[in-house]
C-alpha cells in the first residue's frame, strides 16, 4: 500500500473514531479548567463574603428596600454602585464558576438599539439587535427604549458581545432566537426570552464579511454550540419548541446563573450524545436560578462533562429534576428541591437508559440540599463514603432563608421576574418595540435617553481582541497526525507506522 494511500485509509478511520473508540477514552477541551474543584471553592468563598457583608449591613442598618448586599455575589458585585448605568461593563467582572472568564463586549464600544424590527437576515438594518450582534469588534450592546423583537430567523451571535437589557424591558420571541455557535466571550443578561420556534432553510448573515446557509434551527431559546466562556444571567425562559438553554459539542466554561424558568418541558441539555466524548470537557456552574411553574424535566439533563449546581430553588417538576448519562459528574450543593404531591414523583434525580450496575460508580453527590415534600436525590460513586469536596466555610447551605435570599430576584430584574405577564396574550403582547429609527446604533446617544443609560460613547477600543472561531477539534488533532506522517513517512515503513497508531486510537 502507497504510503498517501495509508495516510487517506488512517483520516478516514479516525474522521469515524468517536462511534469505535472504547467508553475509557477520556478527552478534554483545549479550554477547560484542569482542576474543576478550585472553581467550586472559589464560587463558596464569593458567596461566603457576600453573606458576611450582608449580615454586618443587617445588623448596622434596617432598610428591606435596600438591593445592596443582598448576599448573592452577582448582584451584590454590581447594585452595590449607585452609578452602575454610567459604568456597564464592570458587570463583566461579576460572573463566577465556570463561566466567570466571560468578557462579553468588555473594553468595546456601547452599542444602542434603536429598531425593534428584524425584517432582513442578511443585511440587517443598522440599529436593531441582529446588525449589533454580527460585528467582529467587541460590543456592549443596550437598548433605547423598552422593546418587543420578533425575530425572523435564529440570532448568530458574534465573538465577545454583551446582550445587556438592564434599564429597559426587552422581550426576544420568534423564529430562531439566540444562536452561540463557535463562538467565546457572550454575556446575556436581562432579557426576556420565549416562543421560540424552528425556523431556517435561509441564508443569515453571522458576520460583516460571512452570509451562510442555515438549515432548520430546533426552536431553543438559547443554543450554544462548540462555545465557550458563555454567561446567562438574569434572563426569564419558558414556551419554546425545544429547550431553553442546549449547551452541546463541545461547550465549556458556561455560567447560568439568577434566571426564572417556567412552562417547558425539556427545559435545558448539556451534552450532544452519549458517544461524542468531546462533552466530557464540559464544565458548566448552575447558580441562584428558580425553576418555576410548568416544567416537567431536564434542569438540566447532562451527558458527560461537569456541572455544578449550587443554590437554586427546584419548586416544581412533573418527571424528575436532575437527570444524566454517560457518567457525567454531578455536584449538588445547597440547592431546595420541592417534590410534587404525586408520590411518584419524589425523585429529584433520574440516570437516562442506564441500570444500576452502570452508574453505581457515576460521581453524582448532594451536599446541603434541602429536600421538601418527600424529595430524594439518590447519590453514587465514591463521594458518598469519601467526600471529595470541601464544604462551603461559615456557610450553611441547609438554611432555608439563605434559597430565599439567594433567589429572590431571579429572572428580569426592574419588573415582572418571569413571563407571565408577556404570556397573558398568547405571546403577542410585551414591551412595544420602537418599532422605527434606524440611526447605526454605534456611538451616537439618542435624546432623552443619555440620563436613563449613563452612556459613554468615545470608547478607545477592545480591551482584548476578538479570538477566533472556536475551532479546535479532535479533527485537527487527526489533520496534524496525518501531515506529520506525510512529511516522515518512508516508503518502507510508512504502512506499519500507520496500523500501530491506528490500534492505538
Amino acid at each position: 500500500m502507497p504510503p498517501l494511500t495509508g495516510i487517506l485509509l488512517f483520516c478516514l478511520i479516525a474522521s469515524f473514531s468517536t462511534l469505535i473508540t472504547s467508553a475509557h477514552l477520556n478527552l478534554t477541551l483545549p479550554h477547560q479548567h484542569p482542576y474543576p474543584e478550585s472553581v467550586v471553592q472559589q464560587v463558596h468563598r464569593s458567596i461566603n463574603e457576600s453573606i458576611s457583608r450582608r449580615q454586618i449591613l443587617d445588623t448596622t442598618v434596617r432598610d428591606n428596600n435596600n438591593k445592596c448586599q443582598t448576599g448573592n455575589p452577582i448582584d451584590d458585585c454590581w447594585q452595590c454602585d449607585s452609578n452602575w448605568a454610567k459604568n456597564r461593563q464592570r458587570l463583566a467582572d461579576c460572573s463566577i464558576g465556570f463561566g466567570q472568564a466571560a468578557l462579553g463586549g468588555k473594553g468595546g464600544q456601547i452599542y444602542i438599539v434603536t429598531d425593534s424590527s428584524d425584517k432582513d437576515t442578511v443585511n440587517p438594518i443598522p440599529g436593531t439587535l441582529r446588525h449589533a450582534v454580527v460585528q467582529e469588534e467587541p460590543l456592549w450592546i443596550v437598548f433605547a427604549s423598552d422593546m418587543f423583537i420578533k425575530l425572523k430567523h435564529e440570532l448568530i451571535v458574534n465573538n465577545y458581545k454583551t446582550i445587556d437589557g438592564r434599564g429597559a424591558n426587552v422581550h426576544i420571541t420568534g423564529n430562531g432566537c439566540i444562536t452561540l455557535q463557535y463562538v467565546s466571550n457572550v454575556i446575556i443578561h436581562n432579557v426576556h426570552i420565549y416562543n421560540c420556534a424552528p425556523s431556517g432553510n435561509t441564508n443569515i448573515r453571522s458576520s460583516p464579511t460571512h452570509v451562510g446557509y442555515r438549515g432548520k434551527s430546533d426552536g431553543d431559546a438559547i443554543s450554544i454550540f462548540g462555545s465557550r466562556n458563555i454567561w446567562i444571567d438574569h434572563c426569564a425562559l419558558s414556551h419554546c419548541t425545544d429547550g431553553l438553554i442546549d449547551a452541546i459539542m463541545g461547550s465549556t466554561g458556561i455560567t447560568i446563573s439568577n434566571n426564572y424558568f417556567s412552562h417547558h418541558d425539556d427545559v435545558m441539555l448539556l451534552g450532544h450524545d452519549d458517544k461524542y466524548l468531546p462533552d466530557t470537557g464540559m464544565q458548566v456552574t448552575i447558580a441562584f436560578n428558580h425553576f418555576g411553574e410548568g416544567l416537567v424535566q431536564r434542569m438540566p439533563r447532562i451527558r458527560r462533562g461537569y456541572v455544578h449546581v449550587v443554590n437554586n430553588d427546584f419548586t416544581h417538576w412533573q418527571m424528575y429534576a436532575i437527570g444524566g448519562s454517560a457518567n457525567p459528574t454531578i455536584n449538588s450543593q445547597g440547592n431546595r428541591y420541592t417534590a410534587p404531591d404525586d408520590p411518584n414523583l419524589k425523585e429529584v434525580t433520574k440516570r437516562e437508559d442506564t441500570d444500576n450496575g452502570q452508574w453505581d460508580a457515576w460521581n453524582w453527590r448532594t451536599e446541603g440540599d434541602i429536600m421538601v415534600n418527600g424529595a430524594i436525590f439518590v447519590p453514587s460513586g465514591p463521594g458518598i463514603t469519601n467526600n471529595q469536596y470541601s464544604k462551603a466555610n461559615n456557610v450553611d447551605p441547609k438554611s432555608g432563608d439563605l434559597i430565599n435570599q439567594l433567589t429572590a430576584n431571579a429572572g428580569v430584574l426592574g419588573g415582572p421576574r418571569d413571563n407571565s405577564m408577556s404570556m397573558s396574550k398568547g405571546g403577542t403582547t410585551g414591551a412595544s418595540g420602537s418599532g422605527s429609527g434606524s440611526g447605526s446604533g454605534h456611538s451616537e446617544s439618542n435624546s432623552g435617553d443619555v440620563d436613563l443609560f449613563g452612556m459613554i460613547f468615545s470608547g478607545t477600543g477592545a480591551s482584548a481582541a476578538s479570538s477566533p472561531l472556536l475551532t479546535t477539534t479532535p479533527m485537527l488533532l487527526y489533520f496534524l497526525i496525518i501531515l506529520t506522517l506525510y512529511i516522515t513517512i518512508t516508503k518502507q515503513d510508512g504502512i506499519n507506522t500507520i496500523v500501530t497508531l491506528t490500534i492505538a486510537l
